[in-house]
């Protein structure tokens, strides 16, 4: 068994995944979910050093 050698390229080797519509959001929006996240990164942070003590 040795290696393939067709010179023929993929199909989906020039191509990047794609997004799902659903998974999109608006630029405007983009901000707000960045924040979002990182508030809870720091609850969750908070919560966390809270149980150690």
């Amino acid at each position: 068994m040795g290696r393939d050698d067709s010179k023929s390229k993929g199909t989906n080797k020039q191509s990047l995944p794609q997004t799902p519509g659903n998974a999109k959001i608006a630029p405007g929006e983009m901000r707000e979910e960045i924040a979002q996240e990182l508030n809870h990164l720091h609850q969750l942070a908070q919560k966390a050093k809270k149980n150690q003590k």
